[in-house]
């Protein structure tokens, strides 16, 4: 099988040349491959000088780099992982070996079983808190699904549509590939902190908003049903109590008539809701079954 190590980078001169050098050689005769998402400083000369093969992609985001891997790369196994030196090249082996079997399509290396000090706080929590959110709505146990780590099949690379542009690209992964069918497997790993001479590109905040926006999203997209009775029943609790403070206002201290407007108005609201729950999962089922079919006739 021919397998590429796909590397992702912006502003990695520091560590860019020993993760080339440590995957050469954990993956004897794998391409490695950087692929250097507009870099300002020297990372892709490092990269070149380590014996890689580099790559220019010019539009910035992780997602972006990850769309441009899976349309160009033609390996049956793509190791992903990033260019800061976090990840043991010595588990890669674990990582590539289940899809080699044909066990998984994606297999992700989980870091959360290990000691916490290798992660900053905000970041340990706000893993934590996707993990758990994307458990609940999807019905999942995974642990890990920020993890930058990763390998994935021809068939993953190949048939898995993504839109995603930033670091919310590993949580559409995960989304697709359930929705689509792949087989996931986790595998611990190992993890380090970030060289002192390398800064974290992540941010916190934004990036923890961009993720549970995609989420929402893709529960929009791929589960509208669930997501749309779940707002008309929230609609429809708030109509119920406002219309009930209306109703049993007695003691006249407000107009109790605009109330109760809005109350029934609310309850409208959930009943329209859930017909466009509806209406969209029709349309998803139809989409599916299509698909399906054309897959079939390939």
């Amino acid at each position: 099988m021919k397998i590429e190590v796909a590397i992702p980078c912006f502003n990695e001169e520091a560590t860019v040349a020993k993760v080339v050098s440590d995957f050469k050689k954990a993956l004897d005769g794998a391409q490695v491959t950087v692929y250097d998402n507009a870099s300002t400083d020297r990372t892709a000369e490092a990269a070149r000088l380590a014996g890689a093969r580099v790559v220019r992609v010019a539009s910035r985001g992780k997602g972006n780099v990850v769309k441009e891997i899976f349309e160009t790369s033609e390996a049956d196994v793509i190791l992903l992982v990033d260019g800061d030196d976090t990840y043991e090249a010595g588990d890669a082996g674990l990582l590539v070996e289940p899809v080699v079997k044909g066990e998984a399509d994606m297999v992700i290396g989980t870091r959360l079983h290990s000691g916490q000090a290798e992660f900053r706080k905000l970041h340990l929590l706000g893993n934590r808190v996707i993990t758990v959110l994307l458990n609940l709505l999807f019905g999942t146990k995974f642990s890990d699904i920020l993890s930058g780590y990763r390998v994935f099949s021809r068939r993953f690379a190949k048939n898995v549509p993504l839109l995603g542009t930033g670091f919310e690209i590993e949580s559409e992964l995960m989304i697709q590939a359930l929705e689509n069918g792949m087989a996931v497997k986790e595998v611990p790993i190992r993890f380090r902190k970030r060289p002192g001479e390398s800064a974290s590109k992540l941010n916190t905040f934004s990036d923890g908003y961009r993720i549970i926006l995609t989420i929402i999203a893709m529960l929009r997209d791929h589960r509208p049903l669930f997501l749309f009775s779940l707002l008309a029943l929230v609609n429809l609790g708030a109509g119920c109590f406002i219309w009930a403070v209306g109703f049993f206002n007695a003691a006249g201290e407000f107009s109790s008539y605009p109330l109760k407007r809005l109350g029934i108005y609310m309850l409208m609201a959930s009943f329209a809701l859930f017909l466009v729950g509806l209406i969209l999962n029709t349309v998803n089922v139809r989409m599916r079954e299509i698909a399906s079919l054309i897959k079939r006739r390939k």
